[in-house]
């Protein structure tokens, strides 16, 4: 933030500020005169901000409101602040200007003020004036003091609140509030902190302009406390309340936008983008007319007439006729700036080419396939950083969703460029969660593009009438640093309706292992209601559970495809929160403990920096930011853990997909090594094998391993654990007492919702003491995602137990063999871990049924 003078120019050309001297002025004549005349007779070179420091009565003095407003309006633009950490009090979009809306609120002694003090019973309210701070730049602040009401639970307290203005440029305003409750118990550890955000909302149908209010609060603490937690929901639960008569109250003064209103046709609001864009030849005379290109054309004409009009004579030295050397240092220098032109002209030509043909295959592309079709229409971008030395960029934008990407045209030298593009993603079967944006500037097809600043639209935070027409704020430093923005109008439909609701179930169903149904539209209501998510998110199932912080808090634990959610309400302190699918980064099931209250528990990770907006709820938080949040007492907790566990490996799924698509687009043209089906390598050397299945069979050794004979037995255990199409060769032997053989099947669904192929060699040899068999396995896996990254190893020991007659010990052993490096591995290897497992189970309880009936048959 910048000082004033860039901002307010001479005194004498501001009224506003001339308004300021005399008010000041006629409030303290004896210092405040002498201030302004130095103002006046340096014709407004010094800055506020040292008026301000050198005369602390001017500091201390009141303005009047509206001239402050004037005088903050004309100073550098500062960022608008982001959102506090606490969460959103309220955010609604009104039918009135931003700045009536401020000063519905922030002007001294307004009505709605007083009517809001009375609704909610507060006494003894006292405005003190708006007073300017000296800070650098100078910024506007206030106090307000009041009586807090009297709760069951909370005595009348005295508060008070600093009000300061962070932002107020005539279009949008930012108001940052302190309240500090001394008297209330630990008061004098925390301040609650308050941020009020007015900014323009999208034009309505009627033409009528609207604001967009958002109101946001944090807790912010001066020692610390074991009380924290607890005084932390309390007021959260405070200011819900509060901010609900607040805008109870609000909506009687100014009428809030309806959705039907602000939700234009999308065929209305996109049809002025479908004119036709710009030609090339138009495009190619704004880029090529300027001063470089113009005076190298000029002095191509001059030395081409100069040629022309040359005298032909006799040749001296080097010289002959038909070459022409240059003769004097003009000459010389003027050749080399031509040369040194062209070659710029020439670079010139090329980037322009390469722009034109970097247009993308992505733009214009209609959607494909029926389900969630998703449109993004990009207008424009502002004040975007430069990273080039000419002082301009060639922006263009790359969308990312569900793996898949759409990428804008190259704008060419422009900090402000103009798109007017629509892109379209291919119909997704799962409702998306979110957009990635990405501004990169272009430097040719085979140069590293600088990114220009980022942005990342949540789906879940944002009405569709607010996705239809919203302004982003871009991060990154550059991008921060310049308040860059782009204007995007997106459109999320359901081509399908309640059918892709439907199929996404059926396709859910098979890896939960039960039936789901769909939730009526009143209880779909109330979810959506209460975490305050969009229509379209539909509700999938819902479990009581304890939330374990300090103290455990009885709630319910919500699920629906994009998110998992929790809500609780003791005594009306509410708690609830939640966390996208794709914020998650593992699951683990912890197993049944005291602190447990003797069940297992299940314990959701959170990405590094991810749900930081669901804090309040998670039990710990490591160094690395990731949050930990832990459910217990489930009534059926194999039921809850299989549901939770598919939703996120489904949405976990979609991520390695487009990781994946990442990392071939950048390995393109490198040959990676493939592996062969027959030549598979059975090493186990440097592989760590972790215990999957261990159980005692009623059955002898060589009855037990008819399952690896290939025989009917075999096939019909693995077909019916979800190997089909199961090919096996016959033992070879390959050393003493060494045998191999080669298996080839395919996966069904219920094993892997990718299908798949399993390509497999196996080798068996006795153990060291002869009493059974170990058989190892090298299985490498083909059409899913990441199967080029690993291998898989399988160990299965069968053994006699030498104290119980006709009893074998079966253990499974497994472990991954990584050839390429992802950062999914962990997840990849749990997954593999958890299926074997599984699978192990049900082969060794198939088998033993199918064996002992089989010899039952046989003594009959």
């Amino acid at each position: 933030m910048t000082t004033m003078t860039k901002s307010i120019s001479v005194v004498e050309q501001t009224p506003s500020i001339q308004a300021h001297a005399g008010h000041l002025t006629e409030r303290h004549p004896s210092k405040n005169e002498a201030s302004f005349s130095v103002v006046s007779r340096n014709h407004g070179l010094l800055e506020l901000s040292e008026v301000l420091s050198r005369d602390e009565s001017i500091k201390d003095a009141n303005v009047l409101f509206e001239d402050a407003m004037e005088i903050m309006q004309t100073r550098e633009g500062t960022n608008m602040p982001e959102n506090l950490e606490g969460g959103i009090l309220l955010e609604e979009t009104y039918t009135i200007q931003t700045k009536d809306l401020n000063s519905l609120l922030f002007k001294p002694n307004a009505q709605f003020r007083r009517e809001l003090v009375e609704l909610q019973g507060t006494t003894n309210y006292k405005e003190k004036p708006w007073k300017w701070k000296c800070k650098d730049p100078p910024c506007l602040g206030r106090l307000v003091t009041y009586t807090t009401a009297a709760t069951k639970f909370v005595k009348a307290v005295n508060a008070t609140e600093e009000q300061t203005y962070m932002k107020a440029d005539g279009k949008k305003f930012a108001v940052l509030t302190r309240a500090s409750t001394p008297e209330v118990p630990y008061g004098k550890c925390f301040q609650v902190v308050l941020l009020y955000k007015i900014m323009p909302g999208p034009q309505l149908s009627s033409g009528e302009e609207s604001s967009h209010f958002v109101i946001s609060w944090n807790l912010e603490f001066n020692q610390s406390t074991v009380m924290k937690s607890i005084i932390e929901g309390t007021a959260r639960q405070g200011l819900e309340d509060s901010y609900e008569s607040f805008s109870d109250l609000l909506s009687q003064y100014i009428k809030p936008v309806v959705s039907s209103e602000l939700s234009m046709e999308k065929e209305q609001l996109l049809a002025p983008l479908q004119l036709d864009h710009q030609s090339d030849w138009g495009l190619a005379m704004e880029y090529f007319c300027n001063f470089r290109v113009v005076c190298t054309i000029f002095m191509c004409l001059y030395v081409l007439m100069h040629i022309v009009l040359l005298r032909h004579g006799a040749s001296w030295g080097l010289e002959f006729n038909g070459l022409d050397l240059p003769d004097t240092f003009g000459e010389l220098i003027t050749s080399g700036i031509l040369f040194l032109q062209g070659e710029r002209i020439f670079n010139m030509i090329s980037h322009f080419v390469q722009a034109r043909l970097r247009r993308g295959s992505d733009h214009g592309v209609r959607a494909q396939g029926d389900g969630w079709l998703l449109t993004v229409a990009l207008i424009e971008g502002c004040n975007l950083p430069s990273a080039a030395s000419s002082g301009f960029s060639d922006p263009y934008v790359v969308f990312s969703c569900n793996g898949e990407t759409r990428t804008s045209s190259v704008q060419l030298q422009t900090l402000d460029p103009q798109w007017n593009e629509i892109l379209e993603f291919d119909a997704m079967q799962e409702p998306p969660s979110v957009l990635d944006a990405e501004v990169f500037d272009f430097d040719g097809p085979f140069d590293l593009a600088a990114s220009l600043g980022h942005a990342e639209i949540n789906f879940l935070k944002h009405t569709s009438a607010e996705l239809a027409d919203m302004w982003i704020p871009l991060k990154g430093k550059l991008a921060q640093t310049s308040q860059s923005n782009l204007h995007l109008r997106i459109f999320l439909d359901n081509t399908k309706g309640m059918e892709t609701v439907k199929e996404y179930l059926t396709k859910m169903e098979k890896e939960v292992g039960r039936k789901l149904n769909i939730r009526s539209p009143h209880r779909n209501s109330m979810f959506q209601k209460l975490f305050g998510l969009p229509p379209e998110e539909f509700l999938i199932n819902d479990f009581s559970c304890y939330l374990k912080r300090k103290m455990p808090l009885q709630g319910r634990l919500f699920l629906s495809a994009r998110i998992v959610g929790f809500y609780a309400n003791l005594f009306g302190h509410k708690t609830k929160f939640f966390l996208l699918w794709e914020d998650i980064e593992d699951i683990q099931v912890i197993p049944p403990s005291f602190s447990t209250f003797g069940s297992p528990a299940l314990q959701i990770i959170s990405r590094s920096g991810r749900g930081l907006d669901a804090r309040h709820g998670a039990k710990s938080q490591d160094e690395e930011g990731r949050l930990r949040f832990q459910f217990q007492s489930f009534v059926s907790f194999n039921i809850a853990s299989r549901t939770i566990l598919a939703l996120w490996r489904t949405r976990t799924l979609n991520i390695e997909q487009r990781a994946k698509l990442e990392e071939d687009q950048q390995n393109q043209g490198i040959r990676s090594a493939q592996i062969e089906d027959t030549e598979t390598v059975l090493n186990f050397g440097d592989i760590n094998l972790s215990k999957a299945y261990s159980s005692e069979v009623p059955l002898h050794v060589n009855l037990l391993m008819e399952l690896f004979e290939g025989g009917n037995l075999e096939k019909k255990i693995m077909d019916k654990v979800g190997c089909l199409n199961y090919l096996v060769t016959q033992w070879e032997a390959v050393r003493p007492n060494v045998y191999e053989r080669h298996i080839r099947y395919k996966f069904n669904r219920h094993m892997s919702i990718f299908g798949g192929e399993a390509v497999s060699s196996q080798q068996k040899n006795p153990t060291a003491d002869g009493n059974g068999w170990i058989v190892d396995e090298v299985m490498t896996i083909h059409n899913v995602p990441f199967g080029d990254h690993f291998r898989v190893h399988l160990r299965y020991k069968i053994e006699a137990l030498l104290h119980i007659s006709s009893t074998s010990r079966c253990d499974v052993f497994v472990g991954t063999e990584w050839i390429r490096i992802t950062k999914f591995q962990k997840p990849i290897t749990k997954n593999i871990c958890d299926k074997l497992a599984y699978r192990s189970k049900e082969i060794f309880e198939l088998a033993e049924r199918e064996l002992s009936s089989k010899a039952q048959d046989q003594v009959n």
